[in-house]
């Protein structure tokens, strides 16, 4: 009767554990290493042409949000790691496709998703439009019409998105996203489009412009790493949900005096 009712606990086990399987191992953190630190160290991407996200401090060193982002994964992943600078969102995502850097922090956009994995976003910013202060455009909406030019950096997110959606102006693409409104003056053009708050940092600095009212478009920002690397895209996706979470990405942004950025939602789309 002993051993019947040893069998029967053990099946009953066997049948539990086919009802409820076990869970998935979560990724695995070597697997990660081995993709972000193939080279030695871990190689980040910062963008300075996003003062949301980077900026040169006083001793002239990359500070921000991304940076402290990379020096704790790094530190996590028991990596040195290597702050690769960049003056536009372009010369990232080519950086990334050569496999020149292990880690960015870019925008997402399907454009890209050709050339890289995604975390889900960290943070949301905005994308505005600036117009001289005599201008007749009053709305995002009366910014695509014919004849109307608008600046913009060479293949930063407001590229990539404007030229999908605008259908009758036209964009006039500058190097960079900081040098966007001194062109715009320069080249005597009708609109600049960029980060929200480097607009108005910008309207500041050289006065007579204004921004439009609200915003053209949601930028959500995530963690990238070059394309295959499933690995590390796994555990840098758990890594910025923790982030997240635990309020390190509002600490930082909080930090660097960053403002009209939001902490992304737990989860969240991705390309």
């Amino acid at each position: 009767m002993a051993t019947r009712r040893s069998f029967c606990t053990a099946l009953g086990a066997a049948l539990a554990g086919c009802a409820n399987p076990p869970a998935a191992p979560g990724p695995s953190l070597g697997a990660a290493r081995a993709e972000l630190g193939g080279g030695g160290k871990l190689r980040a991407a910062i963008n300075f042409g996003n003062p949301i996200l980077a900026s040169r401090g006083p001793d002239g060193a990359p500070q921000g949000v991304s940076v402290d982002l990379a020096r704790e994964a790094a530190r996590r992943l028991d990596l040195p790691f290597e702050l690769v600078t960049f003056t536009s969102a372009g010369n990232v995502v080519e950086a990334v496709k050569a496999k020149q850097v292990d880690l960015a922090f870019v925008a997402i956009d399907p454009v890209r998703a050709a050339d890289m994995e995604y975390t889900a976003p960290y943070v949301i910013i905005e994308g505005a439009y600036l117009v001289r202060n005599a201008s007749a455009l009053q709305r995002n909406e009366e910014v695509d019409r014919a004849g109307t030019r608008v600046a913009v950096g060479r293949g930063s997110a407001y590229d990539l998105f404007l030229t999908r959606e605008l259908k009758n102006a036209s964009l006039v693409r500058v190097p960079t996203s900081p040098v966007v409104v001194d062109e715009f003056l320069k080249q005597e053009l009708e609109v600049a489009a960029g980060v929200k708050q480097q607009l108005e940092a910008d309207a500041r600095r050289v006065g007579g412009v204004r921004l439009l009212p609200g915003r053209f478009m949601v930028i959500h920002q995530a963690m990238g790493v070059p394309k295959g690397r499933t690995a590390a895209q796994a555990w840098l996706s758990g890594f910025i949900e923790e982030m997240k979470a635990s309020g390190f990405v509002a600490r930082a942004l909080q930090q660097h005096g960053i403002q009209g950025a939001a902490v992304a939602p737990p989860g969240g789309a991705r390309s």
